[in-house]
């Protein structure tokens, strides 16, 4: 199957192809020994009550963060 790269530079995947939906995340790298464009979908992170559910730390003990910005040293 064909894929063309439209004037602002964007691939679209037909239905065929894959079964896509908008907003699904690829990795995508350049092959040069094989002069190839390749594409892996990323999972979905999942919900994130749930990841903060099972973190290990007590949100109470993370330190808070700063409000400031970082100054940089004079050299």
């Amino acid at each position: 199957m064909l894929v063309t790269l439209d004037a602002k530079r964007r691939l679209t995947v037909p239905i065929g192809l894959a079964p896509t939906s908008p907003g699904d995340t690829f990795e995508s790298w350049f092959d040069a020994e094989e002069d190839e464009i390749v594409f892996r979908r990323i999972k979905p992170m999942g919900d994130w009550l749930a990841v903060l559910a099972e973190c290990p730390v007590p949100i109470d003990e993370i330190p808070p963060r700063r409000k400031a910005t970082a100054k940089r040293s004079p050299l």
